[in-house]
């Protein structure tokens, strides 16, 4: 099991955006928190970089989060646009 942290800024955007997307955020949450930051099953994942990685929630919306070596903390730094993510 891994501790999943949701920055203060990034639930109250996720709060802000469609239904639908909502929860799939909080699917990807509780993957997030069943097997890590490794999320090959979520549609375009990626890793950004060595501790970095990313996935959309949908055509128009995407998550990123961060997980240091041989931790079991994930935190989820962006959830919201594409077109406004951080990378």
């Amino acid at each position: 099991m891994y501790n999943v942290i949701v920055k203060k800024r990034v639930a109250k955007a996720v709060g802000k955006l469609p239904l639908t997307v909502q929860h799939l955020f909080a699917n990807l949450l509780e993957d997030l928190e069943e097997s890590g930051p490794v999320q090959t099953t979520w549609p375009h994942y990626s890793k950004l970089s060595k501790n970095t990685h990313h996935c959309h929630l949908g055509y128009r919306h995407v998550a990123c989060w961060r997980c240091e070596e041989e931790s079991i903390e994930v935190e989820v730094y962006y959830a919201g646009s594409r077109e406004d993510a951080p990378y």
